[in-house]
């Protein structure tokens, strides 16, 4: 579907970059919790899309965000749950089990999300673009032109560098892409544009921390940072309402139940590139 491109302006002070809040009501709540005490405002939160997806709470988590008014922009979940879809549309290769168990998680999301929550999904924009300390960033889900288009830390720069390209003869010249749907926190300077991931707070990025992630950009620094939250409890709900599949334990042991969907560097056993406090 067509989606529009929305400018939220120049923002000023710290900006919480986060995506994937994956139907996590526990994590939701804990973020916005964060957010005031730190005194960021839902003016200065951008969420990278995929509010609804592999936990349980997919409608209270939809109305969570959507009370707190803050950007959002659509992911491949927004672009399914919203005109009805078959399925998730994550990009996950055909026959591996990631694919396989999103069957599990879209059906009970599917149940659970409303028509005015549908609506709401599908008047998301797109992207969106912003200033921010005198540099202007971009913000997508997947990549520039496929929303469920997997961009890895380990992937080479030139892949990065042909998306920036993309969005700039879009939209101008870049200093920041934000961006999500991989869950897998990260940032990197390619050449003169910062990609940033803000990796998911609904899951965390498979690095054997039950802790999730969100990134925090303020002036020229941005720190990717863990979630504290109340990730058990996240798993017992799951695990009430019949899905438990794999991704309930996820919740607990911070390794997901397939590492297919993942590059080899990525994989248990190499040590995380990330770098959080």
């Amino acid at each position: 579907m067509s989606r529009e491109t929305a400018d939220l302006g120049d923002v000023a002070g710290p900006v919480l970059l986060f995506g994937g809040p994956y139907s996590n009501l526990n994590a939701t709540q804990a973020l916005i919790s964060l957010a005031q005490r730190r005194g960021i405002p839902p003016y200065r939160m951008i969420c990278t899309g995929d509010v609804c997806a592999y936990a349980a709470e997919a409608e209270r988590t939809a109305q969570t965000i959507r009370a707190l008014n803050c950007a959002v922009i659509a992911g491949n979940c927004e672009d399914s749950l919203g005109e009805n879809a078959l399925d998730c549309a994550c990009g996950f290769e055909e026959g591996t089990v990631c694919n396989r168990l999103s069957v599990e998680w879209f059906t009970h999301a599917g149940k659970q999300v409303s028509d005015d929550t549908r609506l709401w999904m599908r008047q998301m924009p797109g992207r969106a673009v912003f200033t921010h300390s005198g540099k202007r960033y971009a913000v997508i889900h997947g990549g520039a032109e496929q929303v469920n288009k997997f961009i890895w830390p380990t992937d080479p720069a030139e892949q990065k560098v042909h998306e920036i390209n993309l969005l700039e003869k879009d939209l101008g010249v870049l200093e920041g892409v934000v961006c999500g749907h991989s869950g897998v926190p990260f940032v990197e300077q390619v050449g003169h544009c910062r990609w940033i991931n803000a990796g998911a707070i609904g899951l965390p990025g498979h690095d054997g921390d039950p802790r999730t992630s969100f990134a925090v950009l303020d002036g020229d620094n941005v720190e990717i940072e863990r979630l504290e939250y109340d990730y058990e409890g996240a798993a017992r709900s799951m695990e009430h309402v019949g899905l438990t599949a794999g991704y309930h334990n996820t919740m607990r042991t911070g390794w997901w139940p397939s590492e297919e969907s993942f590059p080899e560097e990525m994989r248990r056993g190499v040590t995380s590139m990330m770098s959080v406090r």
